[in-house]
């Protein structure tokens, strides 16, 4: 699914280093620590993340941007509290396209 959105492999390998990476736009970052903040145990959306999320997003896209990072959370403790693993559906090449090979993603 990603592809189709025209994520890259390249994006997918730097997803640790989102904050410090040029291959993401500032909403892209935004959003990003806005999922990372959702998903720690127990959530603390800081008020300072919370207004720079307001003013990279409209209301209704912060309300489907909520969802989606809480259904995702949900789904991934679900199935792995049922053992549920993963599909094999996202198949990545390694090395990262320009990078080197045995370098951790």
């Amino acid at each position: 699914m990603s592809r189709k959105l025209g994520i890259t492999d390249q994006q997918i390998f730097e997803l640790p280093r989102f904050r410090s990476t040029t291959l993401f736009s500032d909403d892209e970052k935004t959003a990003l620590e806005y999922a990372e903040e959702m998903t720690r145990t127990p959530v603390e959306v800081s008020d300072d993340l919370f207004a720079r999320v307001r003013r990279h997003f409209s209301d209704d896209q912060i309300v489907e941007l909520t969802a989606s990072i809480a259904y995702e959370n949900f789904r991934a403790r679900f199935d792995h509290a049922l053992g549920i693993g993963s599909d094999g559906l996202y198949v990545c090449a390694w090395p990262p396209p320009g990078g080197k090979p045995g370098a951790a993603p």
